[in-house]
């Protein structure tokens, strides 16, 4: 027989010298396998559970630096609980302040304005800025037949079907008319830089962006001025200023302005079409 303290004492060891708070990962693999809230746990600590085999076999998956949203299939994002599965990314908390750069940017939240979302993912950003503009169209892309089954089970999660229209693309093919606002949270990683281990179970697609790491957002630019989009608001690389400087100062009538993450990085932008 194995307590729930014996069973997250079993675990926190496994991920002792593996993850950054071993307890506390602990803690939310229990949760998960026990379908509990972490409460219950600090208040059960005796009680005598069957699920040891699968905890401890969900300890050493998070050992060898599977990211815990993988293994929970569940991903906290924008105060929201959202599906995460092998072939999308899993958002960062940074990814929310491209939420709000796009909501100051629009100003009037009850505006009529037909979105468009370049690399939907897990559908997280399309779901949030639908909740929040409460009249935008959101019409949702990407290359990844994975990546679009995942944003869809959200979409039917939070029931926003009727809001948000998923298609396969490549960046701006095949874009609907009347398209006001593209936002993009693109693959910006150079081909050679080095990542953190637990990067190795996420799409490559949608995390390396060329050999230098700017091709598709630069790319991405070109189209959507091209197309003659008013807004666009996308996330960068802390180090992919001057080049996105450098892309509207070579072309008229387009003004810039740059957001910083909670590190004070530089994390993204606007560009806005006078």
């Amino acid at each position: 027989m194995c307590t729930v303290k014996s069973l997250q004492q079993q675990m926190t060891l496994i991920l002792k010298g593996k993850v950054e708070y071993p307890s506390k990962e602990a803690i939310r693999l229990m949760m998960h396998i026990l379908d509990v809230d972490e409460i219950w746990i600090m208040l059960h600590q005796d009680e005598v559970i069957a699920n040891v085999a699968k905890g401890i076999s969900l300890a050493k998956k998070r050992a060898e630096n599977i990211p815990l949203e993988y293994i929970t299939k569940k991903v906290s994002f924008y105060s929201e609980n959202f599906f995460i599965d092998y072939g999308a990314l899993i958002p960062r908390p940074e990814t929310e302040l491209l939420i709000d750069e796009v909501v100051s940017t629009m100003g009037n939240l009850d505006a009529d304005i037909n979105i468009m979302e370049v690399g939907v993912g897990s559908g997280v950003i399309s779901i949030i800025l639908a909740k929040k503009l409460k009249n935008a169209n959101i019409f949702a892309v990407d290359i990844s037949d994975d990546a679009l089954k995942i944003a869809q089970k959200n979409i039917a999660l939070f029931g926003m079907q009727d809001r948000i229209k998923l298609c396969k693309s490549s960046l701006l093919d095949g874009m609907p008319k009347n398209i006001d606002y593209v936002v993009s949270n693109p693959p910006y990683i150079a081909y050679d830089a080095k990542l953190e281990k637990n990067l190795d179970y996420e799409p490559k697609e949608a995390l390396f962006g060329g050999d230098i790491g700017c091709e598709i957002l630069l790319e991405l630019l070109e189209q959507c001025f091209f197309k003659h989009i008013k807004h666009v608001s996308c996330e960068m690389g802390y180090d992919q200023k001057e080049t996105v400087e450098a892309f509207v100062s070579g072309h008229n009538g387009l003004d810039v302005r740059f957001y910083k993450d909670l590190s004070h990085h530089n994390r993204g932008f606007t560009i806005t079409k006078r």
